[in-house]
């Protein structure tokens, strides 16, 4: 892990700071119909309880747009100041200008340089967008995408290589692309109104090697903050993995100010999957805590009784349940440790290392389950599965209340 973070200029999205030495930052984005406003307004609210301190919304349609500023009042009526980001594609120099309360409620505009227009209309409609928003002190992330990266900047890339027999291979070609892209649409978003602390770059690929590669060049070639991410990483544990690797090295590299980790839901899945990812991989790394980790052991064949996995899924439920409630009465709770441990060989080590910890019997031990607190035994719990879970559970409750002074008043919470 590297010792320092890359140097960048620090840009302020509402409340919050990207960049400049601030610590990295969660994003998200709503998977609503924007136009939507109970469902869009409901699943921001979600992900900014969730952890995610900046929520990017669709911006596509004269309805979505005419939809943000109520989408904006109705977050601000439930009390939540996570800051609204516009994602534009195509016609975003058309729905801002048509919609000035929507460039208003926006705290930054999320511009594609790869299609917001063709020929001299690409200029042209970028910087239109760039006008705007230094006409309402707004900042832009600038969000090159391999998959939409402009056909005739790669064409003639292309044919660069060929005609000089450079030898690079396509990929090589797309990544020069993109860095070429991000860094001469940001030459242009300053040459439009824009000031340094107004411009975020991102340069997104779905091949883990390939974005810390083009990341790597990126970082050494400007001071603008740096958003991570790849834009396609999958499903599930292909998702989760492919993110943590990419995202991981960089970060670990001191590139990066701002992530998302893009997982496709599965049907009904849970939006906010992702921005419990991100808060996992920051906290992993030791970048930032947003909630008390739960320290859990894998189980072997000295622990053929579930219950220890279903008290730790309980546990760490119970956690995220919590948290937004915590947050705002209990200063620090974020950095408390919890283990949840099934047999004496690991259990009551981890169980003393943690602020609380439970050490379950395994296969063949004595059916008591020693608690510690702060490295001391506390007390044995015995009984079924409700039973310890409702124990347990107090003990946390009680811990939280006696340990983590009541946040100051009128602190706001990040996101």
């Amino acid at each position: 892990m590297s010792d320092e973070r890359r140097t960048t200029h620090a840009v302020r999205v509402g409340h919050v700071k990207i960049g400049g030495g601030a610590p990295v930052v969660v994003q998200s984005m709503t998977s609503t119909d924007t136009a939507d406003v109970a469902a869009t307004t409901a699943q921001v609210l979600a992900l900014a309880n969730a952890g995610s301190e900046l929520v990017r919304v669709t911006v596509n349609l004269p309805e979505a747009a005419a939809a943000v500023p109520e989408i904006r009042s109705r977050l601000d009526d439930a009390g939540c100041a996570v800051p609204l980001i516009g994602d534009f594609h195509y016609n975003g120099h058309i729905l801002l200008r048509d919609f000035p309360a929507c460039a208003r409620a926006l705290a930054k505009y999320r511009i594609n340089p790869g299609n917001v227009g063709h020929g001299a209309k690409r200029d042209e409609q970028f910087a239109a967008i760039c006008r705007i928003a230094a006409d309402n002190g707004k900042p832009v992330r600038i969000g090159v995408n391999a998959g939409s990266l402009d056909a005739e900047l790669v064409a003639a890339k292309m044919a660069e290589n060929a005609k000089r027999g450079l030898g690079r291979s396509s990929d090589e070609v797309i990544d020069e692309c993109m860095v070429i892209s991000a860094l001469s649409s940001t030459e242009l978003a300053l040459a439009s109104g824009l000031s340094t602390g107004q411009v975020v770059i991102s340069c997104k690929l779905s091949q883990p090697r390939e974005l810390i590669a083009v990341y790597r060049d990126l970082a050494a070639r400007t001071e603008q903050p740096l958003h991570l991410g790849l834009t396609e990483a999958g499903m599930g544990i292909k998702g989760l993995v492919w993110s943590a690797s990419a995202i991981g090295v960089l970060l670990a590299e001191g590139i990066g100010d701002t992530i998302r980790v893009s997982l496709t839901p599965r049907p009904g899945g849970d939006r906010r999957d992702e921005v419990i990812a991100a808060c996992e991989l920051l906290q992993a790394l030791g970048l930032r805590s947003f909630a008390p980790s739960v320290t859990s052991c894998p189980g072997c064949g000295r622990t053929t009784s579930t219950t220890f996995q279903a008290l730790a899924e309980r546990i760490e439920g119970y956690v995220r349940e919590r948290m937004p409630e915590w947050k705002l009465r209990h200063q620090g709770v974020e950095t408390m440790r919890l283990a949840v441990m099934g047999c004496v060989v690991n259990g009551p080590g981890e169980s003393r290392a943690a602020n609380i910890g439970i050490s379950l019997p395994g296969t063949g031990e004595a059916p008591s389950c020693p608690v510690f607190v702060d490295g001391e035994r506390f007390t044995t719990l015995k009984g079924g599965y409700e039973e310890l879970a409702a124990a347990f559970t107090a003990l946390v409750e009680d811990y939280v209340a006696t340990r983590y002074p009541a946040a100051a008043a009128g602190t706001p919470p990040r996101g």
